[in-house]
């Protein structure tokens, strides 16, 4: 039997192409080519985006991997030390941590500029302490044997009181608009490190709450929190005076009283934190003594913590000081700081520029 011819697959596909319409070779070329040009475009700024440093003021080093590892652990879910959003909750010092305390704190220093102003009412003081030293410029001895703060509490009284919280706020903003450092001729709220805002900008893009902790006035830390730190008023804590209820005018108003209501140092810090935000923080940073407790409080209770101290070591760019000056004194929570495994901040290592100007390539005028 003769067998029928076969015919090869490739006959039969030769056939049929023939009597299909041929697809326009032009066309896939420059569809490839532009699918191929677009994957080489956006590959890099997929990686760049992947590379993205949340802590570009930061030098490379112990203090800011600590930071990015102990956030990348506690956000990322299936880690044994993930932390739910709503228990994310972040504390920063004021003074000295996110902004200049040096040569006097900040809010010492609008104070004074309040008794001058109200001097000619009360010529008195020209003779008495602490607002003497005060109106004299005598700081150690306005700060002397651990004074300081009672000295304050004495000033503030005199000089936060008498209105509402309304018109405080007010005075602050109008004193903040033109005041400016005696060194760097700048004003106050120019004066933030840039490196800690980057730490606020990265912990709140990671779902945390970010809470100022202030041994300071909470209405003063208020009346510029928000715009110079993103920090709202509702997540300010802070020292406070009286303030009482009352109906004026026929109307219901709030009005500031000279007495000391509440005082968040030290101590004081862990008790605010709780009355204002009735949880416990994972993470806090602080830069004195004054901070001790309330890095205590945050490390010391299980599951995965962070503490950081801000450690002033740069006299060029900034000030260096620690347990030998009256303003931002540390000393007892350095040492705590190695029994408890904190991340110490090293200024001067640690940090490629220390304030937002220095971005622009302006240098901080020397000492």
């Amino acid at each position: 039997m003769i067998a029928p011819p076969r015919i090869g697959v490739a006959a039969v596909h030769s056939k049929a192409s023939e009597s299909m319409p041929r697809p326009d070779r032009h066309k896939l070329t420059v569809s490839c080519l532009l699918g191929l040009f677009a994957f080489l475009c956006l590959a890099p700024f997929s990686a760049m985006a992947q590379a993205v440093d949340p802590l570009p003021s930061w030098n490379d080093g112990k203090a800011k991997q600590s930071i990015i590892k102990f956030v990348e652990d506690v956000t990322r879910e299936g880690s044994p030390d993930f932390v739910p959003k709503e228990q994310r909750i972040a504390t920063f010092d004021n003074d000295g941590t996110l902004w200049i305390e040096q040569p006097m704190y900040v809010q010492m220093v609008f104070a004074i500029d309040r008794l001058r102003e109200l001097l000619p009412m009360h010529p008195e003081w020209r003779d008495q302490q602490p607002f003497k030293a005060a109106l004299d410029g005598d700081f150690k001895t306005l700060l002397k044997d651990g004074q300081g703060s009672r000295n304050l509490q004495t000033i503030v009284g005199v000089t936060h009181a008498g209105m509402t919280p309304e018109e405080f706020e007010q005075i602050v903003k109008n004193w903040l608009a033109t005041a400016k450092h005696p060194r760097f001729h700048r004003p106050y709220t120019e004066l933030v490190y840039q490196p800690m805002l980057e730490v606020l900008a990265y912990f709140r893009a990671n779902g945390f709450k970010t809470f100022i902790v202030s041994g300071g006035g909470i209405e003063f830390v208020r009346a510029f929190a928000d715009q110079t730190y993103g920090v709202p008023t509702d997540q300010v804590i802070g020292s406070s005076i009286v303030t009482k209820f009352e109906r004026r005018d026929g109307l219901p108003r709030l009005f500031r009283f000279p007495d000391v209501n509440f005082v968040d140092d030290g101590p004081g810090k862990p008790v605010g934190i709780e009355q204002h935000v009735g949880r416990r923080p994972i993470a806090a940073f602080g830069n004195s003594d004054g901070d001790l407790q309330m890095l205590q409080w945050t490390t010391e209770s299980g599951g995965r913590r962070l503490g950081v101290i801000v450690h002033h070591t740069d006299a060029v760019r900034e000030y260096a000081y620690d347990k030998d000056s009256l303003v931002g004194h540390l000393d007892l929570a350095l040492e705590a700081a190695k029994l408890d495994s904190w991340t110490v901040v090293d200024m001067k290592t640690d940090w490629k520029v220390i304030f937002p100007f220095e971005m622009k390539g302006e240098a901080s005028p020397k000492p």
